[in-house]
């Protein structure tokens, strides 16, 4: 017995089998746990929510008539915060991440005894580094980011 498959079976054949090798992969991609597809921020949703709020502190940051001023010295990265606010009054975090080696990521506490702010070479190691300044003012939240390049 001879079986006459036209062009038109053909086909759909072709396509049902490719369709079902398609949907083969991607089962088995979705349910195999070495191919992690998760968000990249563990808490992607609650950093979401907070965006508005960081947008609002980089507008009052550009609003302000002296900007912060970042740059290198021998004895590292030195932050200038605006000289006609009261440093006494400054408070926040500088985050400081290394695009290249997360190991290498930490966080500073602001503490000035004048409107400089170090953070010494011992910290740091040469390269890329993305940091955040995240101040408060008189009740009034700023946001600061810079990309600065740090040589030894």
């Amino acid at each position: 017995m001879k079986i006459k498959i036209n062009w038109g079976t053909a086909i759909v054949i072709a396509f049902a089998l490719f369709m079902s090798f398609i949907l083969f992969f991607v089962f088995r991609v979705q349910s195999d746990s070495k191919y992690d597809n998760e968000l990249v921020t563990e808490e992607y949703y609650k950093k979401e929510a907070l965006v508005q709020n960081e947008i609002n502190s980089e507008q009052n940051a550009n609003a302000l008539p002296q900007k912060l001023v970042f740059g290198n010295t021998a004895d590292g990265i030195m932050i200038s915060f605006p000289k006609n606010l009261d440093f006494n009054k400054i408070k926040g975090i500088v985050s400081l991440y290394r695009p290249s080696n997360k190991k290498l990521d930490f966080v500073n506490p602001i503490a000035l005894s004048d409107s400089d702010l170090l953070i010494p070479k011992k910290n740091l190691v040469g390269g890329l580094w993305d940091i955040t300044v995240e101040w408060t003012y008189d009740g009034k939240t700023y946001l600061n980011k810079e990309e600065l390049y740090f040589q030894q």
